[in-house]
């Protein structure tokens, strides 16, 4: 029988206002999930009035007490991993691996947050001795997260731990498809003594509860991640209350290959793209940009590797049903455009990858630059190959798409790769395989939103500045 989940308000279990509740699907079996929450406005509206009645406090309290209290809710997710893992994997199907890897990751925002909030403060600005002038970094109150469903703990967290650490209480809405393990943080940070009314959690659908929560007077900050679609029209809520928003929309990113590089890594590294959540990565580099002269060898590389991932073993399904649907219509699609895969191109018509939605690993080669798989943020396991020549038309390769979120250049040439890595216009960019991590701002230029997660960067996203001076005379 399914475990239905209530909606967490105000520290506690809290039963939806309409009574409804919505299914949910394992989309490694096809099999139903738990039932969680039907979010209204009148929900949303609960969370906020919980969230604006304990910020206050919370906003009071020293920098030292709140990176306590964010230590102790990283201690809590350690401590918690396997039942939070347990959580996303029902709703997800993602293997073991990648689970651990996003738990481990989750926690870490929270460290990483609580140890830079130690140094987080304004500054002291000189107007000569009569006057004694300063600014402080101020939390903006309540702050909405609305996250989606590839990555919901994680993407979670990369919010959270930042608009808590700044002093602000949050309100979160997670996709109704994902919801489980966001409603499981918010009770394990109770338990670790994050105050009631600090974390909350409404569940339900974006146009039910997302949209509401955005247009609420009472929310003065917006945090999404998302469709293009949905970020505009969150955008527009935004604009219409004068709120500061940040946008993480996706990608179509390039991995670009010089025939001077090492090559087996560059391969590595387009695989991954595949592997990595069934390429449900909104950073995922999907657009391989291969020097002419090594382009066929670099193909059959990454082809021969990903024929040998395992579906359920290697990589997980696709998570929704709607977006399985999106994946093979974007194979017709190319399919009756003339394009034949190298390898894949289809979901699994036997064996274990059959009886959920598992789609094959899947390289197209060769595909025109206007081809509507090489524009379109696919959003599954599938890679397109292009040839260049030259430094100049990699370059235009890799700029040549609405989006801008990341990149990655494999050269021999490390000057040239960041002589490349300058001109792209993306967020991040990585040379021959550079870390980019917790630590790094991430965000995107054009399409692919603004703002920035991560880094220091975050922290002041979710800090409003006030600037104080005192005549002493």
């Amino acid at each position: 029988m399914a475990v239905r989940h209530d909606h967490w308000i105000g520290g506690k279990a809290v039963r939806p206002a309409t009574g409804a509740y919505l299914p949910t699907l394992d989309p490694a079996t096809r099999r139903p999930g738990d039932e969680i929450a039907a979010g209204s406005e009148a929900d949303a509206g609960n969370a906020v009035a919980a969230a604006a009645s304990a910020q206050p406090d919370w906003a009071r309290c020293s920098g030292a007490e709140r990176s306590e209290a964010l230590h102790a809710v990283a201690d809590a997710i350690e401590a918690g991993a396997a039942e939070l893992m347990e959580r996303e994997r029902a709703c997800t199907g993602k293997v073991p691996a990648q689970l651990r890897v996003e738990v481990d990751m989750s926690a870490a925002y929270f460290r990483y947050y609580a140890g830079v909030l130690r140094a987080h403060h304004g500054r002291t600005i000189d107007q000569g001795a009569g006057h004694h002038t300063y600014t402080r970094l101020e939390p903006y109150g309540v702050v909405a997260a609305i996250t989606p469903w590839n990555l919901p703990l994680n993407q979670a967290c990369r919010a959270l731990a930042p608009a808590l650490a700044a002093g602000n209480a949050v309100v979160a809405k997670p996709s109704e498809l994902t919801s489980t393990s966001t409603l499981c943080l918010a009770r394990l940070a109770r338990d670790a003594g994050l105050p009631d009314g600090l974390l909350n959690v409404v569940t339900g659908t974006g146009p039910d509860v997302g949209t509401p929560l955005a247009a609420h007077p009472g929310v003065r900050r917006i945090a999404f991640t998302g469709s293009v679609a949905t970020g505009r029209h969150l955008a527009g809520i935004a604009a219409g209350r004068l709120v500061p928003l940040t946008l993480e929309l996706g990608g179509k990113s390039p991995i670009v290959v010089f025939a001077d590089a090492a090559l087996d890594r560059a391969v590595a590294a387009a695989v991954q793209a595949v592997a990595m959540n069934a390429g449900q990565v909104c950073s995922a580099t999907t657009r391989l940009l291969v020097e002419a002269a090594v382009h066929d060898e670099v193909v059959a590389a990454v082809a021969e590797a990903v024929e040998r991932l395992r579906p359920g073993v290697d990589f997980g399904p696709i998570i929704t049903e709607a977006q399985f649907g999106k994946v093979l219509d974007h194979f017709a699609e190319a399919g009756a455009a003339g394009l034949v895969p190298v390898t894949g191109g289809g979901a699994y018509d036997g064996g274990p990858g059959a009886e959920g939605q598992y789609v094959r690993p899947t390289v197209y080669a060769g595909v025109p630059a206007g081809a509507r798989i090489a524009r379109e943020e696919v959003f599954g396991p599938v890679l397109v190959t292009m040839p260049f020549t030259g430094e100049d038309e990699a370059l235009a390769l890799a700029n040549d798409t609405d989006y801008g979120l990341v990149a990655a250049v494999w050269s021999g040439d490390a000057g040239r790769g960041l002589r490349l890595a300058e001109r792209i216009e993306a967020g991040q960019v990585a040379v021959n395989g550079g870390a980019l991590g917790i630590e790094t701002p991430f965000g995107g230029f054009k399409s692919s939103g603004y703002g920035r997660e991560k880094g220091v960067e975050a922290l002041h996203e979710y800090a409003q500045i006030k600037t104080v001076s005192l005549s002493l005379h």
